[in-house]
């Protein structure tokens, strides 16, 4: 009788805490941005890549990863802030977007935090929201604010299908 009494406060426990989420944070410049742990396939240094032609600012090119290619994503160059000057400290986020892997390049990895689901925030209405429908929430802490990503909606489909072709 007491493990059950013991097993239902747990249970009401977790309820009241709701359901959570773990996302990987990282840094362009002064700013924090996380995407959802799952889609994460791996963290590596930056290296060189194989530039495509006609490709866009913000794609850096393709990279060979263990026999796979990869192409590489310069965030804040897509979030129009420039090109990043990419040295040997930049990291590489390999990331899955449906059934392929893409790659982007960020400043530094902070880290890995779990939210309760309660806590993350809509992101504002702004009147020329079309370029931002990739923001999929806010997570407010105590000295920073986090800014979700969809990655699904970062990115062309069509330009990751392009570049999984070359």
């Amino acid at each position: 009788m007491a493990d059950h009494f013991d097993q239902t406060r747990g249970n009401e426990a977790l309820e009241a805490r709701g359901a959570s989420q773990q996302f990987l944070t990282f840094t362009i410049g002064d700013e924090e941005y996380g995407v959802d742990i799952m889609t994460v396939r791996e963290i590596k240094g930056w290296t060189d890549t194989t530039r495509l032609p006609n490709s866009p600012d913000y794609m850096r090119g393709v990279m060979n990863l263990r026999g796979l290619i990869i192409p590489i994503f310069d965030l804040r160059a897509r979030f129009r802030r420039g090109l990043t000057e990419a040295t040997p400290k930049n990291v590489v986020i390999i990331l899955a977007v449906g059934d392929r892997n893409i790659g982007i390049l960020v400043d530094t990895v902070s880290d890995i935090l779990t939210v309760s689901t309660a806590d993350i925030k809509m992101a504002p209405e702004m009147e020329a929201r079309t370029d931002a429908d990739f923001i999929g929430g806010l997570i407010s802490l105590e000295t920073r604010m986090v800014v979700l990503l969809e990655v699904e909606r970062l990115f062309d489909t069509g330009q990751i299908a392009a570049a999984h072709a070359a």
